[in-house]
């Protein structure tokens, strides 16, 4: 009985640690989503939240857990993980989460987590249990996602001047606030899609 009791502790630990990760999630990277919507007065800003959190919360019906089962599989070695690596991968990603957010860093809370991911399970077992493919490809794509998006940011600016260009700046205004809706809402659904949670806790307590 004091064996049960013990776990179901350690499980509403862990879960309540992967609440507190989410939440800084939200105020850590939702105002990405927002500010344009927000700026230019399109949306109030408990309506853009609202909007935010909505397209966050449906995006595992649209992607499901495949970007979850990387972070759960393809980082490190699924034997490894257990309750302490959890709680060690949460309270990393949740302290620098707080540093940066303090500082004014920008930092993505995905890489956060993965960080801590690896870091904690380097601590119990060494770096032999890392896989390494999935690392590098995670390392690799810091610098490229910046780069992808400096590109593609600027392709598509050249692109909406170019369509945009003898068409009259109030029937632009009027689309534009339109469309806006769309791209807030489509980054809050890649960002939903992008947060690796139920593996994590699920790897762990199993």
């Amino acid at each position: 009985m004091e064996t049960v009791q013990t776990a179901l502790w350690v499980v509403v630990l862990l879960v309540v640690l992967a609440i507190m990760f989410d939440f800084m999630n939200g105020f850590h990277d939702a105002a990405n989503s927002i500010a344009t919507v927000v700026s230019t007065g399109v949306l109030k800003p408990g309506q853009a939240v609202l909007f935010a959190a909505f397209f966050n919360v449906i995006a595992i019906l649209v992607f499901h857990l495949s970007v979850a089962a990387t972070v759960g599989k393809g980082i490190v070695q699924p034997g490894v993980v257990d309750t302490h690596v959890v709680f060690g991968a949460l309270l990393g990603a949740i302290s620098w989460n707080l540093i940066t957010w303090y500082y004014g860093i920008p930092s993505s809370s995905s890489h956060a987590l993965i960080g801590g991911i690896v870091g904690a399970v380097i601590a119990k077992s060494g770096a032999g249990s890392l896989v390494s493919t999935g690392i590098l490809r995670t390392v690799a794509f810091i610098f490229v996602s910046p780069l992808l998006g400096f590109l593609l940011g600027s392709l598509m600016m050249v692109l909406v001047a170019w369509v945009f260009r003898r068409t009259r700046p109030l029937k632009v205004d009027k689309w534009f606030r339109r469309m806006q809706l769309v791209s807030a809402g489509a980054y809050s659904l890649g960002h939903g899609a992008m947060m690796p949670k139920k593996p994590l806790v699920s790897s762990g307590c199993s």
